[in-house]
């Protein structure tokens, strides 16, 4: 990591320097030509987020947030403020293309491990408990958002200006948890297997994905002002929701035990080509979605919610496939992310400020209270199900792909990007130390190991039976 960010700060002085000059035409390309700056601006963006995720374990935060700093600070808010000349070199416009598509393979990429992930939650005991628990999550969030875009109609709307889109969005957009961020805080705090572990689980897996489901009609709301297109646009998203879930899920849970045992050993033409052909499975139907007028990420999403999560065959397949890509091609997102939203051009004012403060109250306060309040109706303690709420309470990066997907829809303009944001990011920080502080830290034991141990990204055990014993 020294290397590259020595490469920065160099180039930095040097195109400073060069830039005090009364210099025409494009900064200076040092003998680089457009690959060169290719590999330059990768390298950079990588080291960038492998940097700011391991800053951000030392502070006891989930590294996404550091990688999502570390995107920030690379667009318009810090070095494109603090230095213009250095941003454009480092990330001259012919360049930003190729970034963009790594990104957009990366998000894709990731959407199918989301849906992998929601479709490995399973129920079993507390069933009441955990639907009540959340519908909530949802529900009271979603509320809240709509009556709290009421009053920004007017000023932070985007430039489409369909005022129910807007309102259905921000709704949308507070209800979100960020199921990834979610069972990586969970691990590192050792309750995944708790309580309120695995309800949060639940309610987050149910919540998100009836929440993208409502983010696809409410994109087909926005751009569909004729009734009739928007009656069609509606069928044909109910259509390919009808296919995937139901005949492609039952071709997929046929898929051949082969990646198991000593073909794992052996089989790796196999095993890297079914890889392959997943990730053309996965990009195929991000672009069937997209033509029948749904987000591209709905497609992978729903690819991911189809494929089998009880035959290691198939588990194998979509593991190798994730675990040396999308670690790679995710950075490259938390760059664009960078790149639209620009935190410099916010004017703290009177109206901005309030905006912010009522946007924040309003998206902790909802997603706290009511999932914590239906768990204590429905049998749990007061603290145990303050955690609960908590956790439902991150966002992280699931909140900013939500985001981006509004902006780049013109549901909401860039001052509103830019609020969301931070209100994406405070929700996440404040996680870790509300759990310590309700007494939930990392020297709990944890009650249960599943079969592939602590180490597991994202479990898929299933809930426990209610308990009225609470902590």
């Amino acid at each position: 990591m020294i290397l590259p960010l020595a490469l920065i700060g160099i180039v930095a002085a040097r195109v400073t320097a060069e830039n005090a000059r009364p210099v025409s035409g494009s900064p200076p390309s040092l003998g680089l030509d457009t690959t060169g700056h290719f590999f330059v601006s990768a390298a950079v963006v990588l080291a960038a987020a492998q940097l700011g995720g391991v800053l951000a374990r030392r502070l006891g935060q989930p590294p996404v947030i550091g990688e999502i700093c570390a995107g920030l600070a690379m667009g318009p808010s810090l070095l494109g403020r603090a230095s213009p000349a250095a941003a454009d070199w480092l990330f001259p416009e012919p360049v930003l293309p190729m970034l963009n598509g790594l990104s957009q393979l990366g998000l894709v990429l990731f959407m199918f491990g989301v849906g992998r992930e929601l479709a490995g939650v399973r129920l079993k005991g507390a069933a009441k408990q955990a639907l009540l628990v959340s519908q909530a999550s949802v529900l009271v969030p979603f509320a809240a958002g709509t009556v709290a875009a009421l009053p920004l109609l007017d000023t932070l709307n985007g430039d489409d200006g369909h005022p129910l889109a807007f309102v259905l969005f921000l709704g949308c957009a507070l209800s979100i948890t960020a199921f990834p961020v979610l069972a990586r805080i969970l691990q590192d705090l050792r309750l995944t297997y708790t309580q309120p572990g695995q309800l949060s689980l639940f309610a987050a897996a149910v919540g998100d994905g009836g929440s993208w489901l409502v983010l696809a009609a409410i994109l087909t709301l926005a751009h569909g002002s004729d009734p009739a297109q928007l009656l069609i646009n509606t069928l044909l998203a109910v259509a390919v929701v009808a296919f995937f879930l139901g005949p492609l899920r039952q071709t997929l849970t046929r898929w051949p035990e082969r990646e198991s045992g000593e073909h794992v050993k052996h089989g790796e033409g196999f095993s890297t080509t079914a890889a392959v052909l997943l990730a053309v499975g996965v990009t195929a139907a991000s672009a069937l979605t997209a033509a029948v007028g749904v987000h591209q990420l709905i497609g992978a999403l729903l690819v991911g919610l189809a494929w089998p999560t009880g035959n290691r065959g198939a588990v194998a397949v979509a593991d190798r496939m994730a675990g040396a890509v999308t670690p790679l091609l995710l950075p490259f997102f938390f760059f664009s992310f960078g790149l639209t939203t620009d935190l410099g051009i916010l004017r703290w004012d009177g109206p901005l400020l309030l905006a912010l403060a009522a946007l924040l109250f309003t998206a902790v306060a909802a997603k706290i209270i009511g999932p914590s309040l239906c768990a204590v109706l429905t049998g749990m303690r007061w603290r145990p199900a303050l955690a609960l709420g908590v956790l439902l309470n991150s966002r992280g990066l699931t909140e900013l792909v939500v985001l981006q997907i509004g902006y780049q829809a013109k549901i909401i303009d860039q001052s509103l990007l830019g609020i969301l944001t931070i209100v994406a990011l405070v929700t996440t920080v404040m996680t870790s130390p509300l759990l310590r502080g309700l007494g939930f830290s990392s020297a709990q034991p944890s009650p249960a190991r599943s079969e592939r141990g602590d180490s597991a990204p994202v479990p898929r055990a299933a809930l426990p039976a209610r308990s009225n014993s609470g902590d």
